[in-house]
């Protein structure tokens, strides 16, 4: 087999390995069963002898290593918004802020609820648990069809708060300063200016949406409702400032465990109790946001548990299995993907690509194509970040300072590239937000993946607007 064949013969292999997950996904299959059928069926074809030890060696390590890191946050998140349902918080928020914006104002308030959590360090997955109540509540109660609400959580919290907006904790913002000596406030107008385009144009399809929806009849109800959030009608509403204080005490205490962890700790910590008999040291720096917000979520779940303790109390043992049975389904099924993309990045058919694309002409241009068809390809903002910057970050630098292009530029808009197409049909964060809002992919997808659209198209609008203006 000729080297062009056999290039062509791993391309297609990977391709397919893609597409049948893809598929899988947008079908309402299990992924948590498909990502290792496709991981696994690729790798027997790469290599047969490799099935075995690409299984437990890859997939098994990056899925588990997912869950140790992440599956407590998930579990928190998930009963934090559990806890905002039943203590009739989420309802409370929802009727307040109908009250003054009106009913038609219901996807904007979503958006800036979800804005708020996640530009304050809470994590994107959090803020889906967090929020659900609340949107269900204001869709309901305005009537806003069901199938848009991922979309318009998808607007809040995966677009420009998580990679756009300057200074922005999420983890897709800071893994570029490791690579091109800078920090999260990187290029902050060309941040603002994609902010600005990012809210004004997802809104706007968002109306759209909304009216053309309304046009043919559609409601909240016009599609079957599952995960339904339940608060006990019979409760006197608490004050909409006091439901309003439970989501600030979550985003006020990670900011402050944020920098206060570091100082506890120092850069490292060596855990070594008397009946241990190795030393289990945890590197500090790279745990904090994950502490932060584990502690974070446990103020909240106290807070609001010490302030609704009566009205919970008789339906807290069900409402907390569902929540961490939820919980459990959307953690494994990120997992599974994480432990997808990490053997599809070790394929030779993924080489294939990321070579191909290191072609395309222009610093900035080849910067954002690289990410966003990895990110795509792998299923994850940060995989395909890390992935594209570990390969050709220093091409990335020399070619820039070649073309006399501020490293605060490349940050920009490889953060912002990562954020783009990585929502496809098999993201874990689109995954555990259709989960999360009892919708599938067949329902709601749609609405996800215009909004990708946009968030795509305003990588190459910032490349242009500083082609153009030359602001930073």
């Amino acid at each position: 087999m000729s080297f062009i064949s056999l290039s062509a013969h791993n391309l297609l292999i990977t391709l397919s390995a893609l597409a049948l997950l893809m598929v899988a996904a947008y079908r309402g299959w299990s992924v948590i069963i498909f990502a290792p059928i496709a991981a696994m069926g690729a790798v027997l074809l790469v290599d047969p002898t490799a099935v075995a030890p690409a299984f437990t060696g890859l997939f098994m390590d990056k899925m588990v290593g997912f869950l140790k890191l992440y599956f407590p946050v998930i579990m928190l998140g998930a009963l934090f918004g559990k806890l905002m349902e039943l203590s009739g918080f989420s309802r409370s928020i929802a009727a307040s802020a109908i009250r003054v914006l009106g009913r038609e104002h219901g996807m904007t308030i979503v958006v800036g609820v979800c804005a708020l959590l996640t530009y304050g360090g809470v994590s994107l997955f959090v803020a889906v648990f967090a929020v659900y109540p609340i949107a269900a509540e204001l869709f309901r109660q305005s009537d806003i069809p069901k199938r848009l609400m991922p979309a318009t959580i998808a607007l809040g919290a995966l677009t420009f708060t998580m990679d756009a907006l300057p200074g922005s904790p999420q983890i897709q913002n800071i893994i570029p300063s490791s690579f091109f000596g800078t920090n999260s406030w990187a290029a902050p107008w060309l941040g603002v200016i994609a902010s600005i385009f990012i809210l004004t144009v997802g809104l706007l399809y968002l109306q759209h949406a909304r009216r053309k929806a309304h046009r043919k009849g559609e409601g909240y109800a016009s599609s079957e409702l599952k995960n339904e959030p339940q608060t006990d009608d019979s409760i006197k509403l608490s004050h909409p400032a006091l439901a309003m204080t439970a989501l600030a005490v979550v985003s006020v205490v990670n900011f402050l465990l944020t920098y206060k962890i570091p100082d506890w700790y120092g850069a490292s910590h060596a855990l070594n109790l008397p009946g241990m008999a190795v030393t289990v040291t945890s590197e500090v720096p790279k745990l904090t946001a994950i502490w932060s917000a584990e502690g974070a979520l446990l103020a909240g779940i106290l807070f609001i548990t010490a302030c609704c303790f009566r009205i919970i109390t008789a339906r807290l043992a069900e409402g907390s299995k569902n929540a961490v049975l939820g919980a459990a389904v959307a953690a494994m099924s990120t997992a599974s993907e994480y432990g997808f993309g990490a053997v599809i990045a070790a394929l030779p058919g993924f080489l294939v690509i990321s070579q191909a694309l290191q072609a395309i002409p222009g610093p900035l241009l080849n910067e954002a194509v690289n990410v966003t068809v990895l990110s795509g390809i792998t299923g994850s903002a940060s995989g395909g970040l890390s992935i594209a910057l570990a390969a050709m970050g220093d091409q990335f630098v020399a070619a820039a300072n070649a073309a006399n292009i501020p490293l605060e530029v490349l940050h920009r808009v490889a953060s912002m590239a990562s954020g783009g197409m990585d929502t496809m049909p098999h993201n874990g964060a689109v995954i555990t937000l259709l989960a999360v809002t009892g919708l599938t992919h067949r329902e709601a997808y749609g609405g996800i993946f215009k909004i990708t659209l946009i968030k795509t198209a305003a990588v190459f609008f910032v490349i242009g607007a500083y082609h153009l203006t030359g602001v930073v």
